[in-house]
């Protein structure tokens, strides 16, 4: 089984506690439809597990195949310098049909962000080498495609349904729990 190679850090896009009893680490592609559909999934099992389980998103941009993954992980990032990163990777799985440089402008003005600043940041790419080191972490802890999920640093190669992801989580919380109480 992979593992995950980069430990979840400081510099990680996490929502809930970083001290949770699990972390679900998703390496994933805002123009992958497979992402579009895991993206309601992962909503969900936050809302399920609550306060029990982080979330991570890193960026892994298939960008031989979808030419406008990495300006969307650009823009990610570009929102995440101003604390929104969270809203506007919900905007864009919300809106991965229509991905574009009008777009991002768009979504850019919706979060009161300033859309020449963005456009300046695309075009010079000032987010493209930490979009890479994601890409490359995800590489070295042999992630070959859209959605990979760990769990707990550990790589789920099973179904990526809600219930299939819930019992995996669940296995590892009930571990964790043993190993608290030895």
């Amino acid at each position: 089984m992979s593992k995950l190679s980069v430990a979840v850090n400081a510099e990680d896009h996490l929502q809930g506690d970083p001290s949770a009893e699990c972390s679900l680490v998703e390496y994933g592609d805002y123009q992958c439809p497979y992402c579009g559909e895991a993206y309601p999934i992962v909503k969900k099992l936050q809302r399920h597990f609550g306060e029990r389980l982080s979330f991570v998103f890193r960026n892994f941009p298939l960008s031989q195949m979808h030419p406008w993954a990495e300006p969307a992980a650009e823009v990610a990032e570009f929102a995440g310098v101003h604390g929104k990163f969270w809203n506007m990777h919900d905007l864009l799985f919300e809106n991965q049909e229509g991905l574009g440089d009008a777009l991002f402008v768009k979504l850019a003005g919706m979060l009161e962000l300033s859309p020449a600043q963005l456009e300046s940041a695309i075009e010079e790419h000032t987010f493209r080498a930490r979009v890479r080191a994601d890409f490359a972490g995800g590489a070295r802890s042999g992630v070959n495609g859209t959605p990979t999920f760990f769990i707990n640093g550990e790589r789920h190669n099973g179904p990526l349904d809600f219930d299939s992801l819930r019992k995996a989580i669940e296995r590892k919380l009930k571990l964790y729990v043993r190993s608290m109480s030895e």
